[in-house]
């Protein structure tokens, strides 16, 4: 039976390479977009008031799903407005 004996070195190296993993693992997961945003999720995305995000559904500008009293929008329909309305020179 073999015998390895562990430095602190190797346990510092261990702990390195665990948390690069973690830092990969979690920055992964946050990439991955979500298909349906809640309202409070596309103001954030925007950067937009309640008033401005009800504006934009009223005037159409923005599609949305209800259900319940909750809304839903696509995370798709919200990037295509931005491509949409993006202004060139």
């Amino acid at each position: 039976m073999a015998v390895e004996i562990i430095t602190k070195e190797d346990l510092k190296n261990f702990k390195t390479e665990l948390l690069n993993e973690l830092k990969e693992l979690f920055s992964t997961t946050s990439d991955q977009q979500k298909p349906w945003l809640k309202s409070q999720e596309v103001r954030k995305l925007l950067g937009i008031s309640p008033g401005t995000l009800q504006h934009l559904r009223i005037i159409g500008t923005l599609p949305y799903t209800k259900i319940g009293g909750t809304l839903y929008y696509k995370h798709e329909d919200v990037i295509q407005m931005l491509e949409k309305n993006k202004k060139r020179k």
